[in-house]
């Protein structure tokens, strides 16, 4: 089969800047990769390209990130996208969704179908303590009963407070607490942190210390009293041989899939795959896309018997974003009927 790409750029500025152990987040970049068959050219595919400075492994500049695109829409079946998971999750949703042949219909599942939503978390991002208090009243008045903190930003202790304000009110049965570390604890530090942490009956921590660390990383999820999962680990780990190494060599407690960062979608599949296997439960989050990718994410997730709560409430978060049917009531996602 002969297709025709092209690519468009869009920027999305954040409604409030948003902190993350990478630095404070303004706006977020995307390519928009359209793809059409070369002898119907009015029926078109559209995938989104996302990257986060900093944690996209396939990022290093603007230049370098579009001459990979432009040589790639030239000759789709010559470049290699093995290392470029961001692009390869853009490629494979444009094609899914040229092949439904339905507008933005990527998986046929009971979510896609509108019949179904998916339980989801509530983000709380880094920041000052009024900011971080301010957003944790807001999910819990939205409904939210799966709260996740990012952590690493400002003292441990006001974090434990933070943390503590909302167990002194819910129960672990009523409101569910995860924390994601972003890797921000030394190998040395984790295990008391992780200790404070369990007091308040935390779900799990997302990447406590920093990726790369498998013997450290190994031995915290063999003592740990709080159950881990991994997420920037996952990164760069592209052959099935090496997803086997990392899973049996850490066994972690769960992992957490960015299909942007993680291989795409067949990448994403095949450490689901892997994971299941070993019995390693796992959720999806998005990388930040915009309502493009973020459909995509939630039809992939659709495909799959887990209620664990997914990481997909983000389509608030610009100023502008493309036009969606997602709608997040209660914390869960679904599409408005």
């Amino acid at each position: 089969m002969s297709y025709k790409l092209s690519f468009e750029k869009k920027t999305f500025v954040f409604k409030r800047p948003s902190g993350t152990s990478r630095g404070i987040l303004t706006e977020k970049h995307a390519w928009f990769l359209t793809v059409s068959e070369s002898d119907n050219p009015e029926i078109t595919g559209i995938g989104e390209c996302s990257i986060i400075p900093g944690l996209s492994p396939d990022f290093v500049s603007f230049e370098t990130y579009e001459a990979k695109l432009t040589r790639f829409c030239a000759n789709p079946e010559e470049e290699d996208l093995s290392e470029w998971p961001s692009i390869k999750f853009g490629w494979e949703s444009a094609l899914l969704d040229l092949k439904s042949g339905r507008k933005r219909f990527y998986f046929d599942n009971a979510f896609s179908r509108r019949e179904t939503s998916l339980p989801i978390n509530g983000l709380i991002w880094m920041g000052d303590e009024a900011f971080m208090r301010e957003q944790i009243e807001d999910k819990l008045a939205a409904g939210f009963t799966t709260i996740k903190m990012k952590i690493g930003a400002i003292d441990f202790e006001t974090e434990i407070k933070l943390l503590q304000s909302i167990r002194d009110r819910y129960s672990e049965d009523e409101i569910t607490l995860r924390v994601d570390a972003n890797g921000a604890f030394s190998p040395a530090e984790a295990p008391k942190k992780l200790s404070a942490l369990h007091r308040l009956r935390i779900h799990s921590i997302e990447q406590p210390i920093k990726a790369g660390q498998w013997d450290e990383m190994k031995n915290l999820c063999r003592s740990t009293p709080l159950p881990i999962a991994l997420d920037e680990e996952l990164i760069g780990i592209y052959s099935t041989r090496a997803k086997e190494l990392l899973l049996d060599r850490i066994r972690p407690q769960f992992i957490i899939l960015k299909p942007s960062l993680h291989g795409g979608i067949s990448g994403t599949q095949e450490w689901i795959a892997l994971a299941e296997e070993r019995q390693i439960p796992w959720w999806m989050t998005s990388a930040l896309e915009s309502n493009i990718g973020l459909e995509v994410i939630c039809q992939l997730a659709g495909n799959y018997r887990n209620e664990l709560p997914q990481g997909l409430g983000t389509g608030s978060l610009y100023v502008e974003n493309e036009p969606s049917d997602l709608v997040v009531e209660n914390g869960r996602i679904f599409y408005s009927k």
